[in-house]
């Protein structure tokens, strides 16, 4: 080979290593025969094992397999290694205490098989799957979101029958309960090019519950609770879970009855505040089997992760008791 040729190939070589480093792409091969794996820099960083690991195998990385995981990885590997073509999977691997999807990536053809040397590459997708769980989030609650909706205006509609002596009053006091929810809507999530400005808690609960009062009717709805600022990052979160109480009220408790009624208070203890959400006069509390529906976890996973807090649930005969602590800090942003 002459110089001109060597150097070609230095140069093919490094700006591929460029290339590949750039992109975040992490090489390996598998010796199916002799159980060895070889890895270059970017895989020994990417599944954080040393440099120093003298023998590289299946069961070295499987350690770093998320445990759920493993099964699944370990058979796709063992059909790589016996049927050509192209494969691919994706899995996830916990890397300083932390979570990432890895993609294993390659090709086996009849040669590389009956050399028993596999190829492939290592990606880092956890940016995308975390983009596609948030998407999947979104989509959930947003049918959940339009569940409720119908099942709210359903509930107004009702609300405004019983205390209405004409269609004309009925009509006219469900107007003013949809439009009531619109203004709640509107105080959590202003419209485009508006700033959503901090609002006090006990105002935005009011607001939001406002649609389920009736006039001239014997439910009341009590909102009592000192000065606390809401902050635009949770006021959406609080609007969720007062929607899905009230929903729950409206359907099944205290807010489905005349003679029910809600007082929804609150208590400050230094950085935790405790709003506790009592309803009596409903129907014969009956507590579920299992709070495995989309509103509950969604409820439960927002108080946890945006509020920085807990949810209880108080299935008494009397009605039921909600209980939500929540951080103060958190509640402001």
């Amino acid at each position: 080979m002459s110089a001109e040729e060597v150097t070609i190939t230095v140069w093919h070589e490094r700006h591929l290593r460029a290339a590949t480093t750039a992109a975040g792409v992490a090489l390996w091969s598998w010796n199916v025969k002799t159980d060895v794996i070889s890895m270059d820099e970017r895989a020994y960083e990417l599944w954080n094992i040393s440099r120093d690991e003298k023998f590289l195998n299946f069961e070295v990385l499987s350690k770093s397999i998320f445990p759920a995981d493993l099964q699944r990885v370990r058979s796709a590997f063992s059909a790589a290694s016996s049927v050509p073509g192209p494969y691919e999977i994706d899995f996830r691997i916990m890397h300083s205490g932390e979570i990432r999807w890895i993609s294993a990536r390659g090709n086996g053809d009849d040669d590389d098989l009956g050399k028993q040397i596999l190829y492939g590459v290592f990606l880092d997708v956890t940016q995308r799957k975390q983009a596609e769980e948030a998407n999947e989030l979104l989509a959930g609650e947003m049918s959940h979101r339009v569940r409720n909706l119908l099942q709210i205006a359903t509930a107004l509609t009702e609300f405004s029958s019983r205390s209405s002596a004409t269609k004309e009053q009925m009509a006219h006091e469900l107007t003013e309960r949809l439009m009531a929810l619109g203004r709640a809507q509107e105080l959590v999530r202003p419209a485009p090019g508006r700033k959503n400005e901090a609002a006090l808690l006990g105002d935005l609960i009011s607001v939001l519950l406002a649609p389920y009062d009736e006039k001239d009717a014997s439910v009341r709805i009590r909102v009592s609770m000192p000065k606390i600022n809401v902050g635009e990052a949770s006021s959406t979160t609080i609007a969720l879970i007062i929607h899905e109480l009230a929903t729950n009220a409206a359907k099944y408790g205290a807010l489905s009855v005349e003679s029910g009624t809600l007082d929804v208070s609150c208590a400050v203890e230094d950085d935790m505040i405790t709003l506790r959400w009592t309803e009596r006069g409903g129907p014969p509390v009956v507590a579920p089997a299992k709070l495995e529906g989309y509103g509950s976890k969604l409820v439960h996973r927002s108080v946890a992760t945006q509020l920085g807090g807990s949810i209880k649930f108080d299935w008494s005969e009397p009605g039921v008791v909600v209980t939500l602590a929540m951080s103060k800090k958190r509640l402001e942003k």
